[in-house]
């Protein structure tokens, strides 16, 4: 009688098919989010070289490398000692938010005329808004700039702020384009309960119109904090009165050496920006993509 001895088959290591599954569909995920990944880099390698050239010595921020050999965690209180960082921001958070705020009460009723009242030169009316937002503001610049000489306002912000309560013309465009989209029957249900159209677009517009109102408030909050041509017209002469930009321009100026405390004033003035983007991204996004909708 003959014995058939078979070779036992070799083992395959437990585990060795999940960790090949799991390295396919990383790969897989890369290659199908590479120009994703490609403009996450693009985007996040300046911030990147901006914190660590802020952590930086004096010397070694005139040099070629990247990584501080030693962390200076000193360099964001010296902006506080050899610059007035403090009223910068207080003047730049005073501009923004009050802007914001008078844009919001000026534009919110304009946008909403447009879109839901019926009246003889509406299309021309909105025809005008479009065309004021192609209107370049050094065009108007040196008229405006009297004018507010005559008020004996120049050297302030108020010039600013003060005209957000005539309303901003893109974000009147942006909100209509938002309110058409809102079905009239809500409307026309709250004027039969008894409303009128003031309590009607408080109580039943305005809710419906979050997303499209925390698009433009964000909007006109980030050109505040960015502004540097205005604040140079009006408050150039005032130091007391610049704002965030029109500092951070002058402190490069006078330490243009010392790379480590420009990039670290930098990091400061971006840093509430990019917090009130975080957590505001989602209303933002949705209201600039309903904006859109016809």
């Amino acid at each position: 009688m003959t014995l058939t001895v078979t070779p036992a088959r070799t083992a395959r290591p437990a585990g060795r098919r999940p960790r090949d599954h799991r390295r396919r569909t990383a790969l897989q995920w890369i290659a199908t989010h590479a120009i994703a990944i490609a403009l996450s880099i693009m985007f996040l390698g300046p911030l990147v070289f901006i914190g660590l050239t802020a952590l930086m010595s004096d010397h070694q921020a005139l040099t070629s490398q990247l990584w501080p050999q030693q962390w200076e965690w000193d360099n964001f209180a010296d902006i506080f000692r050899k610059a007035p960082l403090l009223t910068w921001i207080a003047n730049t958070l005073l501009y923004s938010v009050l802007a914001t705020l008078f844009m919001l009460v000026s534009s919110i009723p304009v946008a909403y005329a447009l879109a839901r009242f019926r009246f003889r030169g509406r299309k021309l009316a909105l025809l005008l808004v479009i065309t004021t937002m192609m209107l370049p503001p050094q065009v108007v610049a040196v008229p405006i700039y009297l004018i507010w000489a005559r008020f004996h306002l120049t050297g302030t912000l108020w010039p600013l702020i003060l005209p957000m309560l005539l309303g901003d013309a893109f974000s009147i465009f942006l909100l209509r384009q938002f309110l058409v989209t809102i079905p009239k029957e809500y409307s026309d249900a709250a004027r039969v309960d008894g409303c009128g159209e003031f309590r009607t677009l408080m109580r039943v517009i305005l809710p419906m119109a979050r997303p499209a109102i925390a698009a433009v408030a964000l909007f006109q909050f980030f050109y505040c904090w960015n502004d540097y041509y205005g604040p140079l017209l009006y408050a150039g002469t005032d130091m007391s009165n610049w704002t965030l930009s029109l500092g951070l321009a002058s402190f490069r100026a006078v330490h243009r050496v010392q790379w480590n405390l420009t990039m670290a004033a930098t990091l400061l003035a971006m840093a509430p920006v990019i917090v009130v983007f975080f957590f505001a991204q989602k209303a933002f996004i949705e209201g600039v993509k309903l904006t859109g909708v016809k």
